[in-house]
């Protein structure tokens, strides 16, 4: 199967971390769809919806890190009423592997319309390449840095609720949300529609809401 293939790399990363705990602000290890959907509507300069295109990713890193942050709540008026200092969890040296289905946005990330960002409005990030590929269908793989849908057999991982993508809406509402499996150690797993990147030698699992 075709796919294209854009590799993304930024300085730091932040994939929000849904259940927020008080005073943390923890991030997940790789991205919800949601986010990857975000990237391909800010190259694209309009909301792209998980119809468009099945999605896969690779997002591996080089650490995580923990920094403070001050917290302004604003108030009428434009005034400061209270701040607050919280732990922000987030990625140092992140990279991203994105693979669309859809071919026809490779011009979107030559030329992306709106900054890419891999998270929150300071998580700057560019694109290093986009090439099309050739996915090879394979029966057991390894997959690492990803997300896998639940259920899928053979995984015995903690199960988290993630958006698979937000409307345009104030505030934006999603759209899905589904279980997924966050893989962040190495795991290989065997069964029905699974890729292999023939060049990088990773899995690949093509997220396909089309129908």
């Amino acid at each position: 199967m075709k796919a294209l293939r854009v590799y993304i790399k930024g300085w730091t990363a932040s994939y929000r971390f849904p259940p927020f705990v008080t005073e943390v602000q923890p991030t997940l290890p790789v991205p919800p769809l949601s986010t990857l959907y975000g990237i391909i509507s800010a190259a694209a300069g309009r909301l792209i919806r998980p119809k468009e295109t099945g999605v896969g990713f690779v997002a591996p890193y080089k650490a995580k890190a923990k920094d403070l942050e001050r917290i302004y709540e604003i108030g009428e008026g434009g005034k400061v009423e209270q701040t607050n200092v919280v732990k922000r969890e987030f990625i140092h040296e992140p990279e991203l592997y994105l693979y669309l289905t859809n071919l026809s946005f490779e011009p979107d990330f030559l030329n992306p319309r709106y900054p890419i960002l891999l998270g929150r409005s300071y998580d700057l990030a560019f694109v290093k390449e986009v090439k099309t590929i050739e996915l090879q269908p394979v029966k057991e793989v390894e997959f690492q840095y990803t997300l896998l849908p639940f259920p899928f057999e053979g995984i015995a991982e903690p199960i988290f609720a993630l958006p698979v993508a937000f409307d345009d809406a104030i505030p934006r509402r999603p759209i899905a949300v589904k279980g997924f499996y966050i893989i962040e150690k190495p795991i290989k797993v065997r069964g029905e529609n699974l890729f292999a990147d023939p060049e990088k030698k990773w899995g690949i699992f093509i997220h396909d809401y089309i129908r």
